[in-house]
């Protein structure tokens, strides 16, 4: 009896394992055959941190440049030849190795350098019936630099007061004022401007230019003030001689024949020389 009370237990624990297997469905035991349940993504996360802003980066600041002098190249010292006003000048060789510096009449012409006043002349004498090779320049100044070197200033309106051969000048002081003397009268104002070597006034041709300036000029006007032309005149006069030929513009015009009517043209009144004229400037009372 009791076996057969065990037999009908047993059957029905088989049923309901049967009925529990069909309400569930293929699978494996103990997994849930039933999709997971989907999440849904939260919003976007909130940040509770600060971040600071960027602040402009401030450029380093850079030094001041600095002012390279340019290369020393003599121990002399030089200075543009006209001082205060605005110029230009010729960069060629045209005629003779001079130059032209065209400026405002009146302009003041300078000693290039430190030396000693070698010729002074006061007068115009420069005819057009004439052209005489020596009153081309009209009025000029000649001084022999501390460097040994002859400059010229010529076409002058006006000569310094109380300059005289021999007097000491510094380099920047006033010689004369820019002007149209000479055979410069018919052209606009402008300064003659030569380098050479010191000789007599007999040797006119000489002072009229024997170095092409120009090179010279542009070191000093842009600032190189120890640009000197000392060896360029010195190679040359080693070269040529002292008192070399004459080879441009050295005859005169022949000179018209006095006439009873014919007036003496006020001052050209001839020059007086005192001494050897090779190498005394000449003068007058």
């Amino acid at each position: 009896m009791r076996s057969g009370l065990l037999g009908r237990c047993a059957a029905a624990a088989g049923a309901l394992l049967v009925s529990a297997g069909c309400a569930q469905g293929a699978g494996v035991a103990g997994v849930s055959a039933s999709a997971p349940a989907t999440v849904t993504p939260s919003a976007t996360p909130q940040v509770t941190g600060t971040i600071p802003p960027k602040e402009p980066q401030a450029r380093p600041q850079g030094d001041d440049p600095v002012k390279v002098p340019p290369p020393k190249m003599s121990k002399y010292q030089y200075v543009f030849p006209v001082k205060g006003c605005r110029t230009t000048y010729q960069r060629q060789l045209l005629v003779l190795p001079k130059t032209t510096i065209w400026a405002a009449q009146g302009c003041s012409f300078v000693a290039p350098i430190g030396g000693t006043i070698d010729e002074v002349n006061t007068k115009n004498r420069w005819r057009p019936s004439t052209d005489k090779g020596a009153d081309r320049e009209g009025r000029f100044v000649t001084l022999v630099g501390d460097d040994g070197v002859r400059y010229l200033g010529g076409h002058l309106d006006s000569v310094t007061e109380g300059l005289a051969p021999g007097t000491k000048v510094k380099a920047g002081q006033v010689l004369g004022q820019v002007g149209k003397s000479g055979n410069a009268r018919d052209t606009g104002a402008n300064l003659y401007f030569a380098i050479s070597w010191k000789t007599g006034p007999a040797y006119w041709w000489v002072r009229r230019g024997m170095v092409e300036p120009w090179t010279y000029l542009d070191a000093w006007a842009e600032g190189n003030k120890t640009y000197s032309p000392r060896d360029a005149a010195f190679g040359l006069r080693k070269k040529l001689g002292e008192t070399p030929p004459c080879q441009v513009q050295c005859k005169s015009k022949k000179a018209p024949q006095p006439t009873n009517d014919t007036k003496k043209p006020k001052d050209e009144e001839p020059p007086v020389v005192i001494g050897d004229p090779t190498t005394t400037p000449a003068s007058r009372p």
